[in-house]
């Protein structure tokens, strides 16, 4: 792995640092019996403790994850050699787990801020031994500003919330602030994978990436969608909107059918992946 950062990416990732979304609104939860065991037995081997500064979900300003960073914090079963893969909003951690089992000479670090996520997630690393898995409980966008250039060689975001409803769509995770801190992490043709069943996220998805001069849309598949924006009582009114071609990517093999997925198939939902090199 290299780590370096010019004077112009550092100012950059200052700023994506100061202007960044909130990729998730904290409840209140609680585990269960089960959920709490696991947390008490796992959390200790598979969350990655990072100092949050002032906020429970930030990362503080001293924070900066680099090579060697990853190594010490890590311990056993980091891969020094392997890719470091980041997965935003985890879920309850299907995708991850089975592919950080797939691939045991990668590095994969999962962003969830719900508790119940996190646990359930290092509850099934536990069971599988993987050691080649950590999971980080914080705001995704503070967390990729924190990454020294060149670390990260994947950032995937699947099926993000949607925020249908039109005055709340300036919450979707995808922003160019997010974009921004994710180029700053990513090595030179590092890429990061986008899934939707929404197509007026997928919509969202291009108006923000396409415009975008440092990443390259490597799509090989035209799809067609509405371009005006519909809500969420006005969803069914986008057949009849004037609709434009778009270059999209098949789906992507490493990513695993969850039960998420499967839902959106099962209601006829079309499924919208994306993959955007850095340049």
């Amino acid at each position: 792995m290299e780590c370096y950062m010019t004077e112009m990416e550092k100012g950059e990732r200052n700023n994506a640092r100061r202007r960044s979304v909130v990729s998730f609104v904290r409840r209140s939860s609680t585990l269960d019996a089960r959920l709490e065991r696991a947390w008490n037995t796992y959390a200790d081997d598979y969350v990655l403790r990072l100092d949050k500064g002032e906020y429970v979900l930030g990362v503080a300003d001293t924070v900066r994850i680099s090579c060697d960073f990853l190594a010490q914090a890590w311990g056993e079963g980091f891969q020094v050699d392997g890719r470091v893969i980041v997965e935003i909003g985890t879920g309850q951690g299907e995708n991850i787990v089975a592919a950080a089992a797939a691939h045991p000479q990668d590095n994969f670090i999962g962003v969830e801020v719900y508790a119940p996520g996190v646990a359930h997630t290092v509850l099934m690393a536990g069971k599988n031994e993987l050691r080649n898995l950590r999971m980080v409980q914080v705001n995704a966008p503070e967390l990729l500003s924190a990454f020294e250039p060149g670390v990260v060689s994947e950032v995937w975001t699947f099926f993000p919330d949607p925020w249908p409803k039109t005055k709340h769509h300036k919450r979707r995770i995808v922003q160019d602030s997010l974009a921004q801190a994710v180029h700053a992490a990513l090595k030179d043709d590092g890429v990061w994978r986008i899934a939707t069943d929404i197509d007026d996220y997928a919509l969202h998805v291009h108006e923000v990436m396409d415009a975008r001069a440092d990443f390259a849309n490597d799509g090989e598949k035209t799809v067609s969608l509405a371009t005006e924006h519909v809500s969420k009582g006005t969803a069914d009114l986008a057949a009849q909107l004037p609709h434009a071609d778009f270059s999209e990517s098949e789906r992507f093999e490493g990513r695993v059918l969850t039960n998420f997925e499967k839902k959106g198939l099962d209601a006829g939902r079309v499924i919208h992946d994306f993959t955007y090199r850095r340049v």
